[in-house]
């Protein structure tokens, strides 16, 4: 069977990366998971791919309450 490549963070993945940052920062995270009403996961992913890429997806994009 071959291994399945993930190209998104799992939970698990994600909670492990919080749990090794200092506590500020950890809740900084949280705070803005929870203002965009996004998983904690697509924060993290958000801000890693917005450092290393100009181009990528980032917190200014996210319009969570538009179109409601």
């Amino acid at each position: 069977m071959q291994a399945i490549e993930l190209e998104q963070l799992t939970r698990a993945s994600a909670q492990a990366i919080l749990a090794q940052l200092p506590d500020r920062i950890r809740m900084a995270y949280v705070e803005r998971a929870t203002r965009l009403n996004y998983p904690i996961e697509a924060v993290l992913e958000m801000a890693l791919a917005g450092y290393l890429d100009d181009e990528s997806i980032g917190f200014v994009d996210c319009k969570p309450m538009r179109g409601k």
